[in-house]
């Protein structure tokens, strides 16, 4: 299922700005709203403290454990969220409910004060869920987030004729946003973009190939670009390459921003129609990509990260390359029977259409099928140790290993939000699904490859995943000017980019 969850240290992508998830600004939040909710509770009225008091505890208490029901009855937390989140979270219902019991009999002070602490605790509910996820890293992020602001390299659709024959003179690729025609699917989606490298806009350039970037439940499709820092990465391959890289097209999976449809064709949309169908074609006819599937692939983060390997299994006759950042064993949204009542309108011949393993059991051997799986070894029962990286070719090993990794994020703690029922409820389902899909793969000649590293399940593992994979997928997709490429080797990976770097990929090998 899906995706989100915790965050640590600084994004290797960052930009400037003031932090939200590390520094001083979180824990000042949470600082002011402590003591704002503890000058509104603490009182000497008996009756108060006889039972006002107790009742708000109560209240909280209730809270909480609805909140967790709620998580765990929806599969979005099979590893344990951070203590902190259950505690604002109990502690802005108790905050509510003493706003209630105490608003006629207090002076208009105490009312500001004790009103005052329910929005401030809801605030540090939000500030430790985005610690947890990732998904704002900074003020300047969110709030250019929040305001629909532009993105990087953004152009309008009109301005690419004018563009034409200014690639070699170009620092960085263009942005245009997209409305694809739903033609086969019927899929109602959100707007999408299109990224294309400064060689698209070469006169007589050969076709440039194309990866499909899927985010994860409950996602924008922009979120690749403003979180992952996707463009960032494609534009700093591009500069070492000669302006060359993948068109990178950002798809929405869900169509609207709670609705997971794990890609598949469903009551939720027929999302696997759209993506194979409609968005190939239009790509193909309006931005002149590369039809050829050894020219396609498809980048997933964590649900989106159960598609790339579901389609690409699916269908190697549109898409050879995959790359499945902490996905899942399956599209899920629960267990098997839930997944099959709510994904599937409880149709089980659905849920083995769509199922990755039953569709390699059934498979012929795959001619030129290729992934790359990568998962988090700080999340409790992964793979690999801390801060390092380990890589196994297959599923039984033998390839190279060890390596201090190259992913900024290095505190210790557990994943979280995104669960993975999968994995019944057992944290590090992930490198489990990730260890059982590339054996399965294997057995049916996908050449696939196991990586972890340091980090969690955040946007920010995903955007460091994406940029260690990209030279192998330039490759993999014969990106003209782009040699060569094998999963990098230990040595490369100690001389990986400091933490706190900005996300470069290394130059191809």
């Amino acid at each position: 299922m899906s995706q989100l969850s915790q965050s640590a240290g600084a994004p290797r992508f960052a930009g400037h700005g003031l932090s939200l998830l590390t520094g001083w600004l979180p824990l000042t939040v949470q600082i002011v709203a402590g003591l704002v909710l503890l000058a509104a509770i603490v009182r000497r009225d008996r009756r108060w403290l006889c039972w006002r008091l107790p009742a708000m505890a109560v209240f909280g208490a209730a809270a909480v454990l609805l909140s967790r029901y709620y998580f765990a009855a929806n599969g979005l937390a099979s590893d344990p969220a951070p203590v902190s989140l259950w505690i604002w979270t109990g502690l802005t219902a108790a905050a509510a409910l003493g706003v209630a019991l105490g608003w006629r009999d207090t002076g208009w002070a105490r009312r500001g004060t004790a009103a005052l602490a329910v929005p401030l605790s809801l605030l540090c509910v939000g500030v430790v869920l985005n610690d947890w996820v990732g998904y704002f890293p900074t003020v300047t992020e969110a709030w250019s987030q929040l305001t629909a602001g532009p993105l990087p390299d953004q152009v309008d659709a009109a301005q690419l004729t004018a563009l034409a024959g200014t690639g070699a003179s170009m620092r960085t690729g263009r942005l245009v946003a997209v409305t694809i025609p739903a033609t086969d699917s019927h899929f109602s989606h959100r707007t999408e973009y299109v990224y294309l490298p400064p060689a698209w806009f070469d006169s007589g350039r050969p076709a440039l190939p194309a990866l499909m970037m899927i985010s994860g439940e409950f996602n924008t499709p922009a979120d690749w670009i403003r979180v992952g820092g996707a463009v960032r990465t494609a534009d700093s391959f591009a500069a070492q390459h000669g302006g060359v890289a993948p068109v990178l097209v950002f798809v929405d999976s869900g169509g609207s921003f709670n609705n997971d449809t794990e890609c598949v064709d469903g009551p939720r949309g027929n999302v696997a129609e759209y993506l194979t169908k409609d968005v190939p074609s239009y790509l193909e006819s309006q931005f002149r990509v590369a039809t050829a599937p050894t020219r396609w692939g498809i980048v997933g983060w964590s649900a989106g990260g159960t598609c790339a390997v579901d389609l690409a299994v699916m269908h190697p006759e549109l898409f050879g390359t995959f790359l499945d950042i902490a996905g899942d064993l399956g599209p899920n949204v629960g267990s098997k029977d839930t997944t099959i009542a709510k994904l599937y309108g409880g149709d089980a011949a659905a849920w083995a259409t769509f199922d990755p393993l039953t569709v390699l059991a059934g498979h012929a051997r795959y001619a030129d099928t290729a992934g790359w799986f990568d998962n988090a070894a700080d999340s409790p029962g992964s793979a690999g140790s801390w801060g390092g990286r380990a890589h196994r070719r297959g599923p039984g090993g033998g390839g190279p290993g060890g390596g201090p990794g190259n992913f900024a994020n290095r505190a210790g703690g557990t994943a979280g939000y995104g669960g993975r029922p999968d994995g019944g409820d057992q944290p590090g389902a992930e490198a489990a699904a990730a260890s059982q899909l590339c054996a399965a793969a294997t057995a049916k000649g996908i050449d696939c490859t196991l990586h972890t590293q340091a980090g969690r399940h955040s946007w920010q593992f995903a955007s460091a995943a994406f940029s260690d994979a990209l030279p192998w997928l330039a490759s993999r997709l014969d990106l003209p000017g782009a040699p060569s490429t094998p999963p990098p080797s230990a040595a490369a990976l100690h001389a990986a980019p400091a933490p706190g770097a900005l996300a470069s990929v290394p130059p191809a090998r």
